[in-house]
């Protein structure tokens, strides 16, 4: 799906990274955290743990991105040599997908940041959500993300028109979309997936019923 829309996101975020500051991005599930980073990874080059919240997501994503051969150690000893690369490589690292963090995942955080940039995608910055990272916090910029506006509806259903990967006729519904996905580009992703498939004729008074019927449906049943 075409990146659109936040632009102040994305230079605040190239700002601090060219200052090696921490940072904690911020949304609501769906609200586009990780499509953000995966739109900065190269260009800033940054470290990616995509699923971090348990030890072996987090070291079987890092390992091959710092170098790190597969080789038959204990998880701990694995965990020990990614934080030593981490702090070494003295690259960003993005931990994605942070939710309830214990006082060992916590602690690993922690001695990260004492060497490198640690930037954490969360959807809530409250103790009682992100877990005993969160007196760490206050060394942390807040990057918050919401949901699109209807003017970002447009422009993203405006690029992926160009880019043909949904029918022209879809810029007809640019108000139905918006209200129907709430601003949420995962819903709006998913509804672009309904529109590609062609088993839609939107001139029909019940095509955006069944449309949203459909999405609906392979979300909870993806092999429908």
């Amino acid at each position: 799906m075409p990146f659109v829309a936040r632009r102040k996101e994305t230079a605040r975020l190239r700002e601090l990274h060219a200052e090696r500051k921490h940072a904690l991005i911020l949304g609501p599930a769906g609200v586009g955290k990780s499509a953000l980073i995966a739109h900065l990874r190269d260009s800033l080059g940054l470290l990616i743990s995509p699923k971090s919240e348990h030890w072996g997501r987090i070291c079987g994503s890092l390992e091959p991105q710092l170098g790190l051969e597969a080789a038959d150690l204990k998880l701990l000893q694995r965990k020990q040599r990614v934080r030593e690369a981490l702090r070494g490589a003295g690259r960003t690292v993005v931990f994605d997908g942070v939710g309830w963090t214990t006082p060992k995942l916590s602690s690993f955080f922690e001695r990260i940041a004492e060497g490198a940039p640690v930037w954490i995608c969360a959807r809530s910055e409250h103790a009682w959500d992100i877990g005993h990272f969160w007196p760490m916090l206050v060394r942390f910029a807040r990057v918050e993300l919401h949901p699109f506006r209807r003017s970002e509806t447009q422009e993203l259903v405006e690029a992926a028109v160009k880019a043909a990967l949904i029918p022209p006729e879809a810029a007809t519904i640019v108000e139905w979309l918006h209200r129907s996905s709430a601003g949420s580009p995962l819903v709006l992703r998913a509804l672009f997936e309904e529109l590609a498939a062609g088993n839609h004729n939107l001139s029909s008074p019940y095509a955006l019923r069944r449309l949203d019927l459909d999405r609906r449906i392979h979300e909870l049943f993806p092999l429908a």
